[in-house]
């Protein structure tokens, strides 16, 4: 799960100043970004309206892709620092490995949370041979201060707790809702879920007022609060909802993702998350130089190496609102 663009920048993200302390209704619109020889993916975090929901900081939506007679997914080792990638399907298959030596492959609906804290590389991969199509969302997750030198881990929960309604299933990914909570491990208050609803469904999902919510569409035709969400586009909510009005034209899947308002300022760059531009460029040059980041065995071929880091200081970030 990696951010390959080369030509990377950096950005200060998260406090609470940059929060929407009211519901709002702000249609996310996602920019096109190259994962790998063959997958392009639809970009919806950080966009330029918005930088994070919650902890959740960068989401990626791709397919569905019909990889038949291609590589599909193939992202050589790189690594992260500073937080959690979720690996989320509802097609097709990805091989994860990293340096700690795990070795899983992730099928659709089933949770891959690596956390990388302090330093950690990976690689993911479409096996051989594949299915046809593939279609997910890729995400970080930041962690909070206290916890982003903790030891990295990785963890795959195939079975997963739901909540059901008349025209609902509710697969819990991480954090909790209306009750029922995933076995992920979390750092700060959040919730993400996978909302399937069937043609005609027509209901109201009990939310957190503490939290900041968006809901991206993976595929169909809803509505969300009454504004029509396209599959591939995401619809930040802002704060202070009890429940989110739901309403399904044809069979359709949505995502929803929330959290308390990330206190904490982070930067991000490339595929990592640290507090300042010293940190960034430390990490940069242990993953050119050093032994930080560990080794991915078992990938055939080489690893990414790092894009150059701007040359001009970080810029303090501008207000969205």
């Amino acid at each position: 799960m990696s951010n390959l663009d080369r030509q990377a920048t950096l950005s200060v993200c998260g406090g609470r100043g940059f929060v929407v302390a009211e519901p709002v209704r702000e249609l996310l619109s996602p920019r096109t970004v190259k994962l790998g020889e063959s997958t392009e993916v639809r970009r919806l975090l950080p966009n330029l309206g918005r930088r994070m929901v919650g902890a959740w900081a960068f989401v990626d939506h791709y397919g569905p892709d019909d990889i038949a007679d291609e590589p599909g997914m193939q992202v050589p080792p790189h690594p992260h620092m500073g937080l959690q990638t979720v690996s989320w399907l509802h097609e097709g298959e990805v091989l994860h490995r990293d340096s700690l030596g795990s070795l899983q492959t992730v099928r659709p609906r089933e949770l891959g949370l690596m956390t990388s804290g302090r330093a950690i590389s990976h690689s993911e991969e479409s096996p051989r041979p594949h299915a046809r199509l593939l279609h997910g969302a890729q995400l970080w997750v930041a962690l909070p201060d206290a916890h982003r030198h903790t030891e990295p881990h990785f963890q795959h929960h195939a079975d997963l707790p739901t909540v059901t309604a008349p025209g609902l299933k509710a697969t819990v990914i991480l954090g909790e809702l209306d009750g029922a909570a995933s076995p992920g491990t979390i750092y700060t208050p959040l919730v993400g879920a996978d909302l399937t609803l069937t043609a005609g469904a027509d209901l109201a999902l009990p939310l957190d007022p503490d939290f900041e919510y968006a809901v991206l569409s993976m595929s169909g035709e809803a509505h969300v609060d009454g504004v029509p969400v396209l599959p591939g586009s995401m619809l930040y909510l802002g704060c202070g909802r009890t429940e989110l009005p739901l309403r399904a034209a044809s069979d359709a899947s949505l995502m929803l993702l929330g959290g308390e308002p990330f206190e904490e300022e982070i930067v991000m760059w490339w595929n990592f998350i640290g507090r300042s531009q010293e940190d960034i460029a430390q990490a940069r040059a242990d993953w050119m130089e050093g032994a930080r980041f560990g080794e991915v065995k078992g990938y055939d071929g080489e690893r990414l190496s790092a894009p150059a880091l701007p040359s001009v200081p970080l810029k303090p970030r501008g207000r969205v609102r």
